[in-house]
């Protein structure tokens, strides 16, 4: 598939100027998500003394646990539940399915340990940071930033015990979150509004976006007009819908974030 050049990316300068900008997802592309919450809830269930001892009633819950969040994150994401909500939400129905009954007070309480135990597990891919120093081998000056659906400080803390921090002296220029924006991706506003945060500080010679999901975030960020880099990491095989869409944006595929820097060199390099 062809990228987007650098200067067809989302409010970037001329390819004479300016430096390129390199913006990643953060759950389940930097930060192990999945491998976290997977760890989070086993500990969780043994603790409150569900029953779950043996190894397929464990893969069960972490099926189950993973489904509530898909469903009721996305609710949230779509305005249908507050922050808070979805989190009571998803422990009342997977306790139900456990046989305790909670209420929305109990509800809050159940989740607020379980995340204690979940953020015990936050830990970066193995591929991220030597990934991170290639990409700036690769492209000298390059400037590196986060879109996230979710809430600013939420992730921000993430970033910060995940050793990223951002800002001035640390390695991420900007985290944009849907929380504060106000829209989530794919809308192409939200990769507007991370490249025009970047712009603020210097002219933009080109950007492109990395994530783990397809139509969210690299088919969203390639028709906003940045480089769309879809991490497929498991080697999902997508609907056929998402596929011809990808091809006719333009996103390229990659399986570690060891193929990133050769990438992105080709792409965004400044002739």
């Amino acid at each position: 598939m062809t990228p987007a050049g650098p200067g067809d990316a989302v409010g970037g300068a001329s390819t004479a100027a300016g430096r390129p900008v390199v913006l990643f997802d953060l759950d389940d592309t930097l930060m192990a998500h999945r491998e976290a919450v997977a760890a989070g809830i086993v500990l969780h269930l043994r603790e409150r003394g569900y029953a779950a001892a043996d190894d397929a009633a464990v893969v069960a819950a972490q099926v189950l646990w993973h489904e509530l969040e898909e469903r009721h994150y996305h609710a949230y994401l779509a305005g249908e539940l507050t922050f808070e909500g979805q989190r009571r939400a998803r422990a009342t129905e997977f306790a139900r399915a456990h046989g305790d009954e909670l209420d929305g007070e109990a509800a809050g309480a159940w989740f607020a340990r379980y995340f204690e135990r979940y953020r015990e597990a936050w830990a970066l891919h193995d591929d991220v940071l030597p990934a991170l120093d290639a990409v700036e081998a690769a492209l000298p000056g390059v400037r590196f930033g986060i879109i996230t659906n979710g809430e600013a400080d939420f992730q921000l803390a993430k970033l910060v015990r995940l050793g990223l921090e951002v800002g001035h002296p640390g390695r991420i220029g900007h985290l944009v979150a849907s929380g504060a924006e106000g829209v989530t991706k794919p809308d192409r506003r939200i990769f507007e509004v991370a490249v025009s945060r970047f712009e603020a500080d210097g002219a933009v010679s080109g950007a492109a976006y990395i994530g783990d999901r397809l139509r969210t975030d690299a088919i969203g960020a390639a028709e906003a007009g940045l480089v769309g880099v879809w991490l497929n990491r498991s080697g999902e095989r997508p609907a056929e819908v998402e596929a011809t869409d990808a091809a006719a944006a333009g996103v390229h595929e990659i399986r570690t974030l060891a193929e990133l820097a050769p990438l992105l060199a080709d792409s965004l390099a400044v002739e």
